[in-house]
């Protein structure tokens, strides 16, 4: 498949996932794996639909409108002067692609300084009193929840992959990529 198409393979994998379960999104990503970068969209919302996804209409539109950076994600990797300005491009860029998410992608291709903000997690800040249940996670809120983890991570001595690592397992006992 080359370089260009497991990034984004990695890429679909992370649309999959907002607001569904990451699990089932595995899955999903091995069985369909080159066909992200081949089915047209009514195959691929098919195919996503019989592998039980739960928005297989707009997932298969939003990787196939994705597809149109599929071969410059990598020099877009690489030109962004740190993960943070990647994270913004993506989330500009790629439609279904939010912070939680984006963050998820920039974890998978290997930086570490991008938490994954979702509920498992700010659940268990909820409880530990290091903030309050959020009405909405706005960009803004995410960013400050971030900060707090960063901070936590770096009393911990640990950068915030590891620490997101840690904090996924205590509340979900499971550790998927």
């Amino acid at each position: 498949m080359g370089e260009h198409g497991k990034i984004f393979e990695e890429l679909c994998f992370c649309i999959l996932t907002a607001n569904f379960n990451a699990e089932k999104s595995i899955k999903i990503q091995s069985e369909i794996g080159g066909g992200f970068l081949t089915l047209v969209e009514p195959q691929l919302a098919r195919k996503l639909k019989e592998l039980g996804h739960r928005y297989p209409n707009v997932r298969a539109k939003y990787i196939v409108e994705a597809r149109k950076h599929k071969n410059s994600l990598k020099d877009v990797i690489l030109s962004c002067d740190d993960e943070h300005g990647l994270r913004e491009w993506l989330v500009k860029n790629i439609k279904g692609i939010g912070y939680k998410e984006a963050s998820h992608f920039i974890r998978n291709i290997g930086y570490k300084n991008s938490a994954i903000v979702d509920f498992h997690i700010i659940d268990l800040l909820v409880r530990s009193g290091s903030i309050e249940r959020p009405k909405t996670l706005t960009k803004a809120k995410y960013l400050e929840i971030e900060g707090v983890l960063g901070a936590l991570a770096a009393e911990l001595d640990m950068n915030l992959a590891e620490l997101d690592l840690y904090l996924w397992f205590i509340e979900t006992g499971t550790v998927l990529k």
